[in-house]
């Protein structure tokens, strides 16, 4: 099935995606608030992680549900179904990449979807502030 709008219009469509979406934001304000200190969409580590903290080996990705494909609410679109099928595929195999990447360094890599912020942001935070927690516990207790 061919797309419904014209390449220019696809073409505007795609320039509007902005780099950090309003739930990195959105997260990055409460871990903030809870006095944790990152880089946001830090481009000198692979995969250019939503946030990151070099000194605890942290990265963070928060995915969204459409472009990752979750397994809950990703849908695949109806209209130029060949080129969505390809684009979602190598998003799904580039986060494989990054997974092996941050594995074989020994970082800590720590993934939550969208519908995580949306359904309960608070736990969501607590979630992320416990896995930095254990992050930074372990890096102290290596450096002994």
């Amino acid at each position: 099935m061919a797309d419904k709008i014209t390449k220019e219009q696809r073409s505007h469509v795609m320039r509007s995606i902005k780099s950090q979406s309003q739930l990195e934001n959105l997260v990055s304000k409460e871990l903030w608030k809870k006095g944790y200190r990152f880089r946001k969409n830090d481009n000198t580590l692979f995969g250019k992680p939503d946030i990151s903290i070099k000194k605890y080996k942290v990265v963070i990705f928060i995915d969204s549900c459409f472009w990752h494909f979750c397994p809950i609410h990703g849908h695949r679109p109806k209209s130029n179904q060949e080129y969505w099928d390809k684009k979602l595929n190598k998003n799904i195999q580039r986060e494989a990449k990054v997974r092996e990447h941050y594995k074989k360094l020994r970082w800590n890599l720590k993934r939550i979807w969208e519908h995580d912020v949306r359904e309960n942001l608070n736990n969501t935070i607590d979630e992320l502030a416990t896995f930095i927690e254990e992050c930074k516990n372990k890096t102290i207790a290596s450096n002994r």
